[in-house]
């Protein structure tokens, strides 16, 4: 029988009196002190953390994609585009994330649904600045935040500068001019799609290699869209096996509200050209 491993040996510090330890580092103590369900149904934990790492992984989807908007903004491509890479798989993430939920059945979650009181995902706020941040804007979507100074001031903070899709179309009309329409249109409204920025978004298509910087911007946009409607789907699917069409706890219709939001595009013309090209 062989000696244990003593990691000292290998370099590894082994003492950490007055010194940052990895605990300390990632606030371990906070994080793993945050879940504090409300019954003592055994699912219950699930459905804490599930929501609680969702919500984690949306606030590094919230700083890449600030930090890509204003990579485009200052033309800085190659550095947008690794960032627009990685929110795409951080929605991948998120994706797998579903299949974990989805191992509670109905009766599991009805043991502690009363819990919840009308506290609902739909409430997110770091969603809702994600739909926003990406050219989903609906002013309707702020009410639910309005017992929030400081969340309501984010949101509509946003609400008043361009979406990522705003400052793609952005750089599409240095090539392609675009109509002040679309350019100097109200940002706090949500994007309307354009036959002009379809036209031009076509004719970047058509000739890839001519317009490459531009061809691999639009497809890092679709990459991120396609897991993001992966979500969405999702989403859905996990409620209906879950809660069937009962209405959330939230207030909203349920799996018939979240398919409503299936047909919602962020990048539209990116999807249309391709009848047409």
């Amino acid at each position: 029988m062989t000696d244990p491993i003593n990691p000292a040996d290998h370099g590894a510090q082994m003492a950490f009196d007055g010194r940052m330890s990895y605990t300390d580092y990632l606030s371990l103590d906070a994080i793993l002190t945050a879940q504090h369900p409300l019954s003592d149904a055994h699912d219950e934990m699930l459905f804490i953390i599930q929501h609680q790492t969702s919500e984690l992984w949306m606030r590094l989807a919230l700083h890449e994609l600030s930090a890509a908007r204003a990579a485009l903004l200052q033309k800085d491509v190659a550095t947008a585009f690794k960032m627009l890479a990685r929110v795409a798989r951080i929605f991948e993430q998120l994706n797998s994330a579903w299949d974990v939920l989805r191992t509670m059945t109905p009766s599991d979650y009805t043991r502690f649904r009363k819990a919840l009181g009308q506290s609902s995902g739909f409430q997110s706020w770091q969603y809702r600045l994600i739909e926003f941040m990406l050219g989903n804007r609906n002013r309707n979507m702020l009410k639910p935040h309005a017992h929030r100074p400081d969340l309501l001031a984010a949101l509509e903070a946003e609400l008043a500068k361009p979406s990522l899709y705003d400052v793609a179309l952005g750089l599409l009309s240095e090539t392609f001019p675009l109509p002040e329409a679309i350019l100097n249109r109200d940002f706090s409204a949500t994007y309307t799609p354009d036959p002009a920025a379809e036209a031009a978004w076509t004719e970047v298509y058509r000739a890839p290699e001519k317009h490459w910087r531009l061809y691999e911007l639009a497809e890092k946009l679709v990459d991120f869209e396609d897991y993001f409607r992966r979500w969405r789907f999702n989403h859905v699917t996990t409620v209906e096996r879950v809660i069937g069409f009962k209405r959330g706890t939230g207030g909203t219709g349920g799996v018939d509200y979240l398919k409503k939001m299936l047909s919602v595009e962020l990048f539209p013309e990116l999807w249309h050209l391709r009848t047409t090209l």
